[in-house]
C-alpha cells in the first residue's frame, strides 16, 4: 500500500467516519479494477473479452478479470472501446435520468483525455451537439485524438479556457464541470497523485473549481442541467462547492434514482443532506469518484450569437454514408464535413476560438488529389463502399500502427487503400504497387518497440 499523507489520513478518517475509513484502507492494498467501454456504433457486443462483469450503472460498461495490454489491441485504436475508470461510467446513468429525445447542446468544460466525452456523444439525442473542451494544449491533442477515434460526427473540441467559451455567447442545455481537483480518489491508481497532494493544493482546487462553474454557469440555459464531478473525496472540494453553486449562482440539486446494490455513499458533509453519489474504493467497485446533478433555475443571460451557413468549395460527398445531412467546405487545404444543422454554430466558435477537430475531417487537397484523412477513417459515418478495403492480421496492425512499412497482397488496387483488423477500420495507405506509403498519422503511433507475446484476455 502507499505511504499516505498524515494530513490526508487526519483529515479524510474525520470525513468518512471509522467504518469506511477502514473500507477505504483495505481496497488500498487491491489492485484497481479494470473496465473498459464499449462503442456500439462500431461493435454492438462484447465479445472481444474472455472474461468479463457487466458495469451496472453503464450499459455499455464492462469490468475485466484482468488488464491485457492494451497499447497493442488494434480495437482499441480502431475506437472499438474505450478504458475507463468504472465510477467515471456513472454519468452514463445521470444522462440516461435527466435527457429526453429532443435535441441538445451539450458542453464538457474540462473534457481531457476524452472518456466522459466519448460517453456523452454516444447518449445524447439525434440532431445535438457536443462542445468538449480542454485548456492545458498536451491535454487537448489527447482529447482530440480520442473524439476521432471514436468516430461520430457530432462533436467539437477546443484548446480554450472556460471564460473564452462563455464570450462565444453559446447557450446550453447540460454543462458538464469534470473539474481539476486534489486527486485524492485516485491515489491507488496514480501514486503521483499522492505526491502532488496537499492541504494547499485543496485550497487552491476548491478556487479554481469554483471560477470554472461560474463561467460555465453562464452558458446554461435557465431550466439546464449542470453535472458537477471531481476524483476526490473532501467536502470542501465536492459537498460544499454544490451548496455555494445552489446559494449563490441559483441552483436546485436534482435526485437520481440509484440501486442499493451499487454501494453508492451519499453526503458526508454534515446538515447537507441533499443527493449527491460518492465512489469509494472499498465500498463501490471503481476508484473514488464524486458526483451532483444540478439545474438552473435563473435565467440565462447569454443570448446564443446569430449565425449562418458559409458553405462552399469542394465535395467529396460520395465517401459519407449520409451526405445529405452535411454542409461540405473548403478550409485552406482542408475539406470538412460539418453536421448541416450546426454548421453556422460551428462557423461561428471557429471564429471565436480554438477549435482542434470539428464534424469529419474529410481530407487534404493535394494538386488535383484529396488524401483522405484518418478522421474520415475513423468516422462511423464512412461509407462502406468508399474505399477499397484490406483486412490485415494481427501482426500487421501492430506494424501499420506503429507506422512501419505494410506489404499488401499482389492484387490489392493501386490507390488509397483502407486497411480493417477484424472488419473495423484502422486507417489508409497509399498503394503504389511496389510498395505502399502507411498514411497513419505520426503523433498517434505506437512509439515503444517492445512487442507482447500475446495480448492478454481477448479471445
Amino acid at each position: 500500500m502507499w505511504m499516505l499523507p498524515e494530513d490526508f489520513i487526519n483529515t479524510t478518517k474525520a470525513t468518512f467516519g471509522e467504518h469506511l475509513w477502514q473500507c477505504y484502507l483495505d481496497a488500498m492494498s487491491e489492485p484497481s479494477p479494470v473496465s473498459i467501454r464499449l462503442n456500439r456504433q462500431k461493435i454492438m457486443e462484447c465479445d472481444i473479452f474472455s472474461e468479463k462483469e457487466d458495469v451496472a450503472w453503464c450499459a455499455d460498461g464492462f469490468y475485466l478479470n484482468q488488464r491485457p495490454q492494451f497499447t497493442f489491441d488494434p480495437l482499441m485504436h480502431a475506437g472499438a472501446y474505450y478504458v475507463q475508470e468504472a465510477s467515471s461510467m456513472f454519468l452514463h446513468h445521470v444522462l440516461t435520468h435527466v435527457m429526453g429525445n429532443d435535441p441538445v447542446i451539450m458542453i464538457d468544460m474540462c473534457a481531457a483525455p476524452g472518456g466522459k466525452s466519448t460517453l456523452a456523444c454516444s447518449m445524447l439525442p439525434e440532431g445535438s451537439l457536443l462542445v468538449c473542451n480542454e485548456p492545458v494544449p498536451q491535454r487537448a491533442s489527447i482529447l482530440a485524438e480520442n473524439i476521432q477515434k471514436w468516430g461520430l460526427p457530432n462533436v467539437v473540441a477546443t484548446n480554450n479556457y472556460p471564460r473564452d467559451i462563455r464570450k462565444t455567447g453559446i447557450t446550453c442545455d447540460i454543462v458538464l464541470c469534470d473539474v481539476p481537483c486534489s486527486g485524492e480518489g485516485m491515489f491507488r491508481k496514480d501514486e503521483g497523485a499522492i505526491g502532488e497532494w496537499g492541504i494547499q493544493n485543496v485550497a487552491k482546487c476548491h478556487t479554481l473549481q469554483r471560477e470554472i462553474v461560474s463561467e460555465a454557469w453562464q452558458c446554461l440555459k435557465q431550466d439546464g442541467i449542470m453535472v458537477y464531478s471531481t476524483c476526490t473525496f473532501n467536502t470542501s472540494e465536492n459537498e460544499e462547492n454544490v451548496r455555494w453553486i445552489c446559494e449563490s449562482l441559483g441552483g436546485e440539486i436534482v435526485s437520481i434514482p440509484i440501486e442499493k446494490e451499487w454501494n453508492i455513499t451519499g453526503s458526508l458533509l454534515p446538515h447537507f443532506n441533499d443527493s449527491v453519489y460518492r465512489f469509494i474504493p472499498g465500498k463501490t467497485r471503481g476508484e473514488g469518484l464524486f458526483m451532483a446533478v444540478i439545474q438552473k433555475t435563473g435565467e440565462c443571460t447569454q443570448r446564443m450569437p446569430k449565425t449562418k451557413s458559409t458553405s462552399k468549395g469542394y465535395t467529396r460527398s460520395e465517401w459519407l454514408k449520409n451526405p445529405e445531412n452535411y454542409v461540405i467546405e473548403q478550409n485552406q487545404q482542408t475539406v470538412m464535413a460539418t453536421p448541416k444543422a450546426w454548421q453556422p454554430l460551428v462557423s461561428h466558435l471557429s471564429k471565436e476560438l480554438r477549435v482542434i477537430h470539428s464534424g469529419i475531417r474529410l481530407g487534404t487537397i493535394k494538386g488535383k488529389d484529396i488524401i483522405p484523412d484518418q478522421c474520415l477513417a475513423m468516422s462511423t459515418e464512412l461509407s462502406g463502399d468508399a474505399f477499397p478495403r484490406t483486412e490485415v492480421d494481427w501482426q500487421s496492425a501492430i506494424a501499420y500502427l506503429r507506422k512501419e512499412a505494410i506489404t499488401l497482397p499482389a492484387d490489392t488496387p493501386r490507390g488509397h487503400i483502407l486497411l480493417t483488423y477484424q472488419q473495423l477500420p484502422l486507417g489508409f495507405v497509399k498503394n503504389l504497387g511496389n510498395r505502399a506509403n502507411n498514411l497513419y498519422p505520426n503523433e498517434w503511433r505506437i512509439k515503444t518497440t517492445h512487442i507482447p507475446e500475446e495480448l492478454g484476455v481477448r479471445n
